[in-house]
């Protein structure tokens, strides 16, 4: 007698292996999140070390600098110290040369970060493309400026200009405007442009070095999709290889910009802030070491640390970089 009861086989909706997709899926999405946070625990076992070290060497500063900022401190004065709480903040604030000071910082960021930021990318290029021959060579003649010494550096653009020991104005004494009895630390626009060359010159590679890793990242089949559709190399720059080193490029203006509005070595040694040159952080200096004024200078550091904090922020939010994102994992 025929039996009627059908073969065995997997229900409706299971794999041949009797498992659903659903079930396969939350099987997949679980062993994802499992090696996501044990990559997540090893990143925080091996910089733990390291962000616990730079805390504790960082974050002492700060609140110290916050706390003295609260009172009335003068090292000529010490038995007079009061807590005025923020009225040191509004001395600062009230004060024009805060300002101007402000004014020369953000001058100084700005121009720097945008010369740096394209001749960096041109040396980045130049590295990029260059000979395997000479792709070491021409790195590390590129890099040269970045491994001297700020202070070594700015003595040596201080005697370049000098009007008495310098050979600028020799040299170029058949460039309009520059003549052999030119003081280039006289007025604020040339001292201005001498500060803002060195700074150039000085951190340039640095930039060309993070955009360099940048242009590592751009896919080759990218560009070559582009060339055969008749994108011309603005097109190829514009829309394949600038979008895909968005994170890098990120990177390379975020550091270089808090460090070039930090700026001090370079202002102390050639003009000590004299013909409207004076910075931030040399604001602070001077009104903490020169005059003694352990609170007004607290004030001024705080305030130099929020403006830091601010341009952290504002790069961050306005490039839109998913960090996380571009790391190439899945």
């Amino acid at each position: 007698m025929s039996s009627n009861i059908p073969a065995a086989g997997p229900a409706a909706g299971q794999r041949p292996d009797g498992t659903t997709p659903r079930a396969n899926g939350r099987r997949r999405s679980r062993r994802t999140s499992d090696r996501s946070r044990s990559e997540a625990r090893l990143g925080w076992y091996l910089a733990g070390p390291a962000f616990v070290i730079m805390l504790l060497v960082t974050l002492y500063p700060i609140l110290q600098a916050l706390y003295d900022s609260l009172f009335s401190l003068r090292l000529t004065a010490p038995d007079e110290t009061e807590l005025i709480w923020f009225r040191n903040y509004q001395v600062v604030l009230g004060e024009p040369v805060f300002w101007r000071s402000l004014g020369v910082t953000a001058l100084i960021t700005v121009i720097t970060v945008l010369i740096e930021l394209i001749l960096g990318f041109l040396l980045a290029l130049v590295m990029h493309r260059a000979i395997q021959r000479l792709r070491g060579l021409i790195r590390t003649a590129i890099l040269v400026p970045y491994g001297i010494i700020t202070v070594v550096s700015a003595f040596a653009w201080l005697y370049a200009f000098d009007i008495d020991t310098g050979y600028v104005n020799h040299w170029f004494s058949w460039v309009p405007g520059i003549t052999e009895n030119l003081n280039w630390f006289a007025q604020a626009g040339t001292s201005l442009f001498v500060i803002i060359a060195s700074e150039v010159w000085k951190t340039t590679p640095f930039i060309s070095l993070l955009l360099l890793s940048g242009l590592a990242q751009v896919p080759g089949e990218l560009e070559e999709a582009a060339k055969v559709d008749g994108a011309t190399g603005w097109q190829v720059l514009r829309r394949v290889i600038l979008p895909n080193m968005k994170a890098a490029i990120m990177v390379a203006v975020l550091f270089r910009a808090l460090e070039a509005f930090r700026i001090f070595d370079n202002v102390y040694i050639m003009t000590r802030g004299a013909n409207d040159t004076e910075v931030l952080s040399l604001l602070a200096y001077n009104t903490s070491i020169g005059r003694l004024e352990i609170g007004l200078g607290s004030a001024i550091s705080v305030l130099l640390f929020l403006c830091v904090l601010i341009i952290a922020g504002v790069a961050v939010k306005g490039f839109k970089v998913d960090l996380a994102g571009t790391t190439g994992g899945k």
